[in-house]
């Protein structure tokens, strides 16, 4: 079952990271080298797979739909951002980055799983027996 606040907070994780990363800002890929698709996707799908609380199989479910989103939805902001400053070649760019959001969907499902793993188990929750 996907538990949608574990994957929320991957997503906000996932464009925050984004938009800080040198893709979202100019520049920054040059002061911040160490922050990349790979490294953004592993902290989003960990954050959400931590949260999902079910183990590796989900927390790695967890960090591939937390992270393909939120790098949509960055994606996109920047693509409408893109378009508007620069037209043509800004809606190219945005589509050439589109194609950097399938790329953080396996690092991400990797940090779900590493995520998961570290997690807190959930208790069941339901009535006592007693």
């Amino acid at each position: 079952m996907v538990r949608w606040m574990a994957v929320l907070y991957g997503i906000v994780a996932s464009f925050i990271i984004s938009l800080v990363s040198g893709i979202g800002l100019p520049f920054t890929d040059a002061t911040l080298p160490i922050i990349g698709t790979g490294l953004s996707g592993l902290i989003a799908g960990g954050v959400a797979g931590y949260y999902a609380r079910e183990g590796l199989g989900s927390g790695a479910l967890h960090g591939l739909l937390a992270t393909t989103l939120g790098g949509l939805i960055a994606a996109l902001f920047l693509l409408l951002l893109g378009t508007l400053a620069l037209g043509l070649a800004g809606f190219g760019v945005g589509v050439a980055i589109l194609l950097l959001v399938v790329a953080t969907g396996i690092p991400g499902a990797v940090g779900g799983a590493i995520g998961g793993m570290m997690g807190p188990d959930r208790e069941p929750t339901g009535r006592p027996t007693a």
